[in-house]
């Protein structure tokens, strides 16, 4: 959403949701907002925090910066309903995000200076840190998230739905000349970029059989009976468009 149409609707800007610490976009900003989050969210003085523990502070801090758009968006869409594209596929290679929301945001050189004040003089250092979601494979899972970037640097409402895979493309490896494939724990470290949301878990049934029943009405109807249940607990990631305004 623009500022424009917030003004149009009433709403706050996306920098006025909250304080500076969470939605100021300056180099200070940032650093007081990682500095926070270090201490508040990880648990480490930043004198013993390790490159993990600076990847996830940044990552939070920057997540906070896309709520101020997330919830400026939500609201604009609640004051005027639209319709709203869902779009479905098994594959999201939406790629490591912590770069690319930094560029969306245009803040990179701030993020940069940010971490030179924690002794950290090249930004490459924190973003090699993340894992390479393992939520898609190739062509289709790009394009996928290409459409979704897409839909939001046109201010366009989408949601897109997939497969929150826990372990993602398997990875391979070479032992006494056999490929080998380990299993991708894209997860292990925690991923900061997902907003879990239990209270839409939702039950989902696998296999089983069908059968056969009459109603109260003495009509012939046929149900499925699922041999196994699991919960599916679902997970949002904000997806930013450029030029950093629209989620």
């Amino acid at each position: 959403m623009t500022d424009t149409q917030a003004r149009q609707l009433r709403l706050p800007t996306p920098g006025c949701y909250a304080d500076p610490q969470r939605s100021g976009l300056t180099a200070d900003d940032l650093f007081d907002s990682v500095t926070g989050h270090l201490f508040y969210t990880l648990g480490k003085l930043a004198p013993v925090a390790t490159r993990h523990d600076a990847y996830l502070a940044l990552s939070y801090a920057v997540r906070d910066r896309l709520m101020t758009r997330y919830l400026a968006g939500v609201e604009a869409i609640s004051a005027s309903p639209r319709r709203v594209v869902a779009y479905l596929s098994a594959e999201f290679l939406i790629g490591p995000q912590l770069g690319n929301n930094l560029l969306m945001l245009g803040i990179q050189a701030e993020a940069a200076e940010a971490m030179r004040r924690f002794g950290i003089e090249s930004l490459e250092e924190v973003l090699e840190v993340e894992e390479e979601p393992g939520l898609g494979n190739g062509g289709l899972g790009r394009l996928a998230a290409c459409y979704l970037e897409s839909l939001a640097s046109l201010e366009i409402p989408a949601t897109g739905y997939g497969i929150r895979y826990e372990f993602g493309i398997f990875d391979q490896l070479v032992r006494d000349g056999w490929q080998v494939e380990i299993t991708d724990k894209w997860l292990k470290g925690g991923w900061p970029w997902e907003l879990p949301r239990p209270d839409q878990a939702c039950t989902v049934g696998f296999g089983g059989h069908t059968e056969t029943y009459r109603d109260g009405q003495g009509c012939l109807r046929v149900r499925w009976v699922p041999a196994q249940l699991a919960v599916g607990i679902p997970h949002d990631v904000p997806v930013l468009g450029l030029p950093g305004e629209h989620l």
